[in-house]
């Protein structure tokens, strides 16, 4: 059985921000360590982990600061192999997810 989580911007904004914040604490780095491997203002990060909001670039430099950019850039690549998800809820009645 296929179970499907509805998520917004929002969700996943969260989530990155506080999947980021684990990282940073379980480095043992305060938000001012991180601020200045990273690049990106100690503000910066507070405002990240608090509300999710941040410029993409900032979010890669933290990202590349506490974990492997690698699997970041993994999502862009080629994913035709993968089945394509329904678009509308005609589609997943239809196709009886």
């Amino acid at each position: 059985m296929n179970h499907f989580l509805l998520l917004d911007d929002n969700d996943v904004q969260h989530e990155f921000a506080a999947h980021l914040r684990r990282l940073r604490e379980q480095a043992k780095l305060s938000r001012d360590g991180l601020a200045e491997r990273s690049g990106v203002p100690a503000s910066t990060i507070k405002k990240f982990e608090l509300t999710g909001q941040i410029s993409f670039r900032q979010l890669l430099l933290l990202w590349q600061s506490l974990d492997d950019l690698s699997r970041l850039f993994a999502l862009t690549q080629n994913t035709s192999n993968q089945p394509s998800m329904p678009t509308s809820i005609e589609e997943v009645l239809k196709d009886g997810f």
